[in-house]
């Protein structure tokens, strides 16, 4: 097992500038989105918080029955605490949302010179036409040229030719590859670049399903599943909200033994304080909130699962001779690992 270690200034310089989570305009911009999420039908996914804004709307109503200045600081509370929870929630979509806007762009921008009338006798196609179309207009089987300076518009296989390319926007790895046609180094990734010389490359993905379409949709979280700490703490405060639910029903019966009356306001106060509300609230934002976090170091988890692993992980293993053993952070730096 090998550890990596670096310089103090080569962490920092390595390190994306972030902004902040929730400044003026990402509140701003995921209010709306908190707002639609008061809707009881996507409330009810996490029990905690169905359980405040049901409490909050029985404070509401109980306004019109006594209406005090008790009741309407509870009512208000009870409501922010709602929508804060939701706008955690929204804040960290929206910064997701964000990034896969980012890589849409990037891939509606790339354009392509796709072969007309591609004949294989002719591999290099240098006797075709070629026309520029979108990268997204690229199907199955068409086969486009790329020179040095251009971006791949898609997954395929090279063809015809030998070039040094880019992959350090897919896979991390900092020093340019070889790319040929023949053999097991003819794949070649949409979104990378060419560094030198001229390929013909044979587009091998539908669309829809390339390596950045892949890519949008994990950080847009349609295929973030809840990894199974995460269910079981669900089920725990499910739980636990239950117990305390069956303690403020039994309240108003034994006051009444003793002469004694609980207002609504006040149990419905009592058993928000009691749940473990700033955790249920806080849950699902912290998944989507890891999985963003990740992607702005140029990490993409394929699971919450991976998220969860990321905070634990220290060591380095590296396969290369002990001569050459380094770790690459970013493009330029790299740093030594020692056994």
């Amino acid at each position: 097992m090998t550890t990596a270690t670096s310089a103090p200034e080569a962490t920092t310089a390595s390190r994306p500038a972030t902004s902040s989570a929730f400044g003026p305009r990402q509140l701003a911009a995921g209010l709306p989105g908190a707002l639609r999420k008061l809707d009881p039908r996507l409330m009810w996914r996490n029990p905690v918080m169905f359980i405040v804004e049901v409490g909050a709307a029985l404070t509401t109503v109980s306004l019109f029955v006594e209406p005090s200045a008790f009741t309407i600081a509870i009512a208000v509370w009870l409501w922010l605490t709602v929508v804060f929870a939701n706008l955690a929630e929204s804040v960290a979509e929206g910064r997701g949302k964000a990034q896969a806007d980012t890589l849409r762009k990037t891939r509606s921008t790339t354009s392509a010179r796709r072969v007309l009338r591609y004949d294989q006798s002719d591999p290099a196609a240098t006797g075709n036409e070629t026309e520029e179309v979108a990268s997204v207009d690229l199907a199955k089987g068409d086969v486009v040229v790329v020179v040095a300076g251009e971006v791949i518009p898609g997954d395929g296989d090279v063809v015809d030719g030998i070039a040094s390319v880019d992959e350090s926007a897919v896979t991390g790895e900092s020093a340019p590859v070889i790319r040929e046609s023949g053999g097991d180094r003819s794949a070649v990734t949409g979104g990378t670049r060419v560094l030198s010389d001229r390929i013909v490359v044979r587009i091998t993905s539908t669309p829809g399903e390339t390596f950045i379409d892949r890519m949008i949709r994990l950080v847009e979280g349609a295929a973030r599943q809840k990894t199974p700490n995460e269910i079981a703490l669900n089920i725990l405060l499910a739980s636990l909200s239950i117990v305390f639910v069956i303690v403020c029903l039994t309240m108003q019966p034994i006051a009444g033994l003793v002469g004694a009356t609980v207002s609504i306001p006040v149990l419905i106060a009592l058993l928000v304080c009691l749940i473990p509300t700033t955790i249920g609230a806080l849950l699902s934002a912290i998944g989507i909130a890891g999985m963003d976090r990740l992607v702005q170091h140029n990490v993409l988890a394929m699971s919450g699962r991976a998220v969860e692993a990321a905070g634990d992980i220290t060591p380095c293993c590296s396969t290369r001779p002990a001569r050459s053993r380094t770790a690459t952070v970013g493009r330029p730096v790299s740093c030594r690992c020692r056994a």
